[in-house]
């Protein structure tokens, strides 16, 4: 990072932090997180003591640390012992490269549940009540950081296990940059863009336990349906347990579903729907009588219907219509172990 030797730029730092110019200047202006010296009077220029505060800035407000608690604490960082007031003497800070990035935690559980959100908390998102690691999340996808992201969901997912995680940290988040963004314009697709790409990612490195000698789990998307989180983090709840599935992703068309089901022969098939323009019951019935195995021995899958594109309808026989993700995996994970894997013609 260049040094005009007059301390760096604010564009520099922003660059450095991940976040915007406009944000430090907000934190300057509201917390009085700025630098300690001015060229001019006017133009801000940070020197390493300024650039650590701001990090420990990021670092407490990634960790879910209300923005102005998080002020107070970074600058009482700043300042250190013996020094001088209006002296303009900074204690020696470490080279940027070496000082740890934000994200980094302090402690190897989740918090509880904080209290409702402060004014000013959440980077505007419609939180709510939610827990303290909801808003790290959020003001990291806000801030477009995604080492950060990278960090608070690994993390979620290890401390707590899949389930939890996603129902309490990663859809809660997703949920509030969704309203956020249809609130809001245009604004907010590039943030909920990157914080579903960074859910994905995390879910997909969720270590199986092991698969057992059992049908797999088919798990897909009804044509024109394009959500597929909620049918990642089953697959990430299923591989936690060491449960076999095959995710077949977004809009499946109904031949390529048929094919899949047959060659496959699973234990269950999972249809999400989004939304009711998606559902489709005459596929959800064709896939449910759909038999495979060898003759005189021929079994049919379970067919779960998952999303809230299948409420309102009445669930048919050898249809389920799970709750929620912690009642799928129950459900799934007594139905499997129940199963031998079958002989698709």
């Amino acid at each position: 990072m260049a040094d005009t030797g007059h301390g760096i730029t604010t564009g520099a730092v922003a660059r450095h932090l991940g976040v915007s110019p406009t944000t430090l200047r907000s934190w300057d202006q509201r917390y009085g997180i700025g630098p300690a010296a001015r060229v001019g009077g006017r133009h801000r220029r940070w020197a390493p003591a300024d650039v650590a505060m701001l990090e420990e800035m990021c670092r407490l407000t990634a960790s879910g640390v209300p923005p102005a608690e998080a002020a107070r604490a970074a600058r009482t960082g700043r300042s250190r012992p013996g020094e001088s007031a209006g002296t303009g003497a900074r204690p020696a800070a470490p080279s940027l490269p070496e000082v740890p990035g934000p994200g980094r935690r302090e402690t190897g559980t989740l918090v509880p549940r904080a209290a409702p959100r402060q004014p000013g908390s959440g980077n505007g998102l419609p939180l709510g009540d939610v827990r303290r690691e909801c808003r790290g999340l959020a003001r990291a996808a806000v801030r477009l950081d995604g080492p950060t992201l990278d960090i608070l969901l690994r993390d979620a997912v290890a401390d707590h296990g899949l389930v939890t995680a996603w129902e309490e940290v990663m859809a809660p988040t997703l949920h509030a940059v969704g309203r956020k963004w249809e609130s809001s314009g245009d604004r907010y697709v590039e943030v909920e863009h990157l914080l579903s790409w960074h859910v994905s990612t995390a879910l997909r490195l969720v270590t199986p336990a092991g698969p057992g000698p059992t049908a797999p789990v088919l798990l897909a998307c009804v044509p024109a349906e394009q959500h597929t989180l909620p049918l990642e983090a089953l697959a990430a709840g299923l591989a936690e347990r060491g449960l076999p599935s095959r995710m077949f992703g977004a809009a499946v068309p109904a031949e390529a579903l048929d094919a899949a089901v047959r060659r496959t022969g699973p234990a269950a098939v999972v249809l999400w729907s989004q939304a009711r323009s998606t559902a489709s019951h005459a596929l959800a019935q064709h896939v449910a009588a759909s038999s495979f195995g060898v003759k005189g021995a021929r079994t049919h899958p379970l067919v779960m219907l998952a999303g809230p594109g299948w409420a309102g309808r009445t669930v048919q026989p050898g249809m389920l219509r799970p709750g929620g993700l912690r009642e799928a995996l129950e459900t799934l994970s007594r139905l499997t172990t129940k199963t031998e894997s079958p002989v698709p013609e």
